[in-house]
């Protein structure tokens, strides 16, 4: 199977354009349509579709792009292993992560991986909201969830920790909580979902409480909106300590009921589909988070009280 066709495929998949794909690989339009077409008789299949206006990936083509992309990868080591692969990492890298998460931690970082990979192109989508990562055709992305799909690969970043804070102002004007059954007489903030959340104590005691069951109660689905409404004194809300850490130093937020924590802290995984080889840009990147976030994260000293 002709390896520059699929990676033409797959650029194709990436952009939904052929003739862009095909620039970017050097072939003109009509060679980059033929070789699409001549790719597909070679399947048996109609990987794309095509109309004047736009092109999508068929039931065909979504399910062939992983296999694709592993085949690239696994020419990119093989290469490699005999001293004859790239030595610069190139091509565009697809990478999802949760907005409030990667203003903070990852934009930051971005310049100096750019200056360390000139050649890679990132194509960076930013969302609070869930998503299927291969439907997106997504080399990589960041969750903070536990992975279900067994068409993935995780990776740990770090650990998450969630607790509940709240401003000094408000604990002022409605009082501090004292233990986790007086939470439902305050007002809470929760996010994407009003499910009962499980409380653990430091000494193993496990509690539950449920926002529905609160007096007064917003829901939201961003991050950074949650936690600047907390400090205007909005209510008592969960919140993950990579979020707050500095709020809960300066003493800007304070805990609530500190001898808890959410019982299923997820933790922060990178994301991709599984393969028997992992491909050279997404490798690269998946080390340089955990170099520069994972190893040595910030927000995992115990919070002070």
């Amino acid at each position: 199977m002709d390896i520059q066709s699929l990676r033409l495929f797959v650029l194709t998949c990436e952009t939904l354009n052929i003739s862009s794909a095909g620039r970017t690989l050097g072939m003109t339009p009509a060679v980059a349509s033929t070789r699409i077409a001549k790719l597909e008789r070679f399947v048996g299949a109609d990987l794309l579709h095509r109309s004047t206006r736009k092109v999508s990936m068929s039931l065909e083509g979504q399910d062939f792009l992983p296999y694709a992309r592993e085949m690239i990868a696994q020419e990119e080591e093989a290469l490699a292993a005999l001293g004859r692969g790239k030595t610069k990492v190139s091509g565009t890298l697809r990478f999802a992560a949760p907005s409030t998460f990667a203003q903070l931690y990852i934009a930051p970082l971005l310049p100096a991986f750019m200056d360390k990979h000139p050649d890679l192109t990132l194509d960076l989508h930013l969302s609070d909201t869930q998503f299927d990562l291969i439907e997106g055709s997504y080399d990589l992305a960041l969750r903070n969830s536990v992975l279900e799909d067994s068409s993935l690969t995780a990776r740990k970043l770090a650990d998450d920790r969630r607790i509940l804070c709240a401003s000094a102002d408000y604990l002022k004007r409605h009082g501090t909580p004292i233990a986790p059954t007086d939470l439902p007489a305050h007002r809470l903030i929760a996010f994407s979902n009003l499910d009962p959340k499980g409380l653990l104590k430091s000494d193993g005691t496990v509690a539950e409480f449920s926002p529905k069951r609160a007096a007064h109660r917003m829901v939201l689905n961003d991050g950074l909106t949650q936690k600047k409404i907390t400090l205007q004194g909005a209510g008592i809300s969960v919140n993950s300590l990579w979020l707050v850490h500095q709020e809960l130093a300066n003493g800007t937020l304070q805990r609530v009921l500190p001898d808890y924590e959410m019982a299923n802290n997820p933790a922060l995984w990178l994301i991709y589909p599984k393969s028997n080889v992992v491909s050279i840009k997404v490798r690269v990147f998946i080390d340089f988070l955990i170099d520069n976030i994972g190893k040595d994260a910030i927000w995992n000293a115990p919070p002070t009280d």
